[in-house]
Order: structure tokens, then C-alpha cells, then sequence
């Protein structure tokens, strides 16, 4: 598959892809995850996170 942006829709213990793609863009640090390593996000603000580090960051300015 060409590297290309996924559309996602994030549920609690999983994602559905809407728009099929290799990789989605931290909304916290802009890195590139790939879907394989994808595992933190946020359902209500359907955020994707490239680890526990920037999921926190952004749980704790939301404060």
C-alpha cells in the first residue's frame, strides 16, 4: 500500500478505518504512527496520540 493518511473513526477499544491509509498524524506532536503501532487516542475528541507521553500531555492542558 502507498504511504498515505488513514481516516479513522476511534471507539473505546478500537478503530474503524473510514478511508483506507498506512499511518495517522499525532494531533499533539505531528509525528506520523502507523496504524500497526496506533494504540492511544481519544474517543470523545477522535485525537490519535503517538504514545501514552502525548496522551497525557493533552489530558493534562484539558484540565
Amino acid at each position: 500500500m502507498v504511504d498515505k493518511i488513514a481516516i479513522l473513526k476511534y471507539s473505546h477499544n478500537s478503530f474503524e478505518v473510514i478511508e483506507n491509509g498506512t499511518y495517522v498524524i499525532c494531533a499533539v506532536s505531528g509525528k506520523k504512527i502507523p496504524l500497526e503501532n496506533l494504540n492511544y487516542w481519544n474517543v470523545d475528541l477522535q485525537e490519535p496520540y503517538f504514545s501514552y507521553l502525548e496522551a497525557n500531555q493533552k489530558r493534562e492542558k484539558n484540565k
